[in-house]
């Protein structure tokens, strides 16, 4: 393993902290050698509240994970999200350094670098800058015009920001961990890179990811980014409506939402298709009606009889349409919800909520499916879940960084290595010179 390369992922969510570790080999395989998740502290909304007891969970998820791998890690990728993140787009045009010349690398930074130029409040700063397509003397659609000859270059780019506070203080407890932030991803951005395919994103696709206590939102139109955003509410909504409507604490709750999504086998939510003869589900009175069995789940608490139909339809379903319902105006918002024929890709773990993937259908109007993480081998087993799709992204977004950085990528705008830096300034001097 060690002429392999290794990547390290840190998936920083509002209800758990993931870490992975893989090793890019030469053949390309991107091996995983280190799994873990623990229980997150001090983060609320993805984002950090409690500094020290975000310190302790992240280096408790870290250090279990480097045991596994038998690796001592020094940088990572790590995720951010949260209700701060928005997004725009944005139009830039340049002339090309050396006219009816080849377009080089430092014209497309340049004309990147110009899409840049948005107004932003000083609480804000640049995440991502991802360019979507580029025109060349009028030219449109073209994915890298690196190499073509043209005097008038233009580029769509898709712009991500964030909180500079929150991007700071994930930065911080990092350093307080003892590992370099190699780049802050969009939670959303990663998932993508897990679980949709690449038919998916050349058709257009909305991929919804799931998490504790926010909604990733993030659509793909002929290939590229086009619309991002996150909505404040998540899983853990479902559960607190549990707890308040059932009368019991919140780790009961979720054994129950759990054990619900798991094993349930009732028509969940079956208007959404009509009746449920007409879906070819039995409508027995013993299947609809059948009772939560507590003991079995492990729950102590005295609770009345209840039957799971009831605890889906009066408890479960309205939150889960409330969450699609946000998910409807973001996409409305986007105004680009008719080029997006792939549908729904959901992901994260609340996704695994019982009939999440009806009521996606019926309030959306969009086919849906649950994202399952793909590209990477050894120790899949211990991510097959698609509660692990950000930080599997994670792992597939660095191994791309790795193999050197692309335009069709995101881009971080700011905390680039020095080296880097210096070289785009050469680039930017040299494009002058004749």
């Amino acid at each position: 393993m060690p002429k392999d390369k290794v990547i390290c992922a840190v998936d920083v969510g509002s209800s758990k902290i993931a870490t992975l570790i893989a090793s890019l080999g030469e053949d390309g395989k991107i091996n995983l050698i280190g799994v873990s998740a623990v229980n997150s502290r001090g983060v609320r909304k993805a984002q950090i509240v409690d500094i020290e007891d975000a310190v302790a969970a992240i280096t408790e998820s870290i250090e279990a994970s480097e045991r596994m791998a038998g690796y001592s890690i020094s940088s990572v990728y790590v995720s951010i999200g949260g209700p701060h993140i928005e997004s725009t787009n944005s139009h830039a045009v340049v002339a090309v350094a050396k006219p009816e010349g080849e377009i080089a690398e430092n014209d497309v930074l340049r004309v990147n670098d110009a899409a840049r130029a948005i107004p932003l409040p000083s609480s804000k700063e640049i995440l991502h800058v991802i360019p979507r397509t580029f025109t060349v003397d009028g030219q449109e659609g073209i994915r890298d015009p690196i190499g073509m000859t043209g005097v008038r270059l233009e580029t769509d780019t898709h712009i991500i920001t964030g909180s500079t506070t929150s991007m700071k203080n994930l930065v911080k407890c990092m350093g307080l961990v003892g590992v370099n932030v190699e780049e802050l991803v969009f939670s959303g951005i990663a998932s993508s890179y897990a679980v949709l395919t690449e038919t998916e994103k050349e058709l257009g696709a909305i991929l919804v990811d799931i998490g504790g206590e926010t909604t990733d939102v993030v659509m793909y139109v002929d290939g590229a980014i086009a619309h991002s955003s996150v909505i404040p509410v998540g899983a853990r909504h479902i559960t607190s409506d549990l707890a308040v409507g059932l009368r019991v604490s919140l780790e009961s709750a979720e054994k129950i939402k759990v054990y619900l999504g798991r094993t349930s086998k009732i028509p969940a939510f079956p208007e959404a298709y009509g009746k449920e003869e007409e879906r070819g589900v039995s409508a027995s009175k013993s299947v609809k009606e059948e009772p939560l069995d507590v003991k079995s789940i492990g729950i102590s608490e005295d609770l009345q009889k209840i039957s799971k139909k009831a605890v889906v339809d009066s408890i479960i379903r309205p939150r889960v349409r409330e969450i699609f319902e946000l998910v409807g105006k973001e996409i409305k918002k986007s105004g680009f919800g008719t080029q997006t024929p792939s549908g729904l890709v959901i992901c994260g773990g609340g996704s695994l909520t019982v009939g999440l993937l009806d009521q996606a259908k019926y309030v959306l109007g969009y086919p849906a499916r649950v994202g399952k993480n793909e590209g990477l081998v050894g120790l899949i087993d211990e991510i097959d879940s698609p509660s692990f799709a950000t930080a599997a992204g994670l792992i597939l977004y660095g191994s791309k960084m790795a193999s050197g950085p692309q335009f069709n990528i995101p881009v971080l705008a700011k905390g680039l290595p020095f080296k880097d830096v210096f070289q785009r300034g050469l680039n930017l001097v040299k494009s002058f010179l004749p």
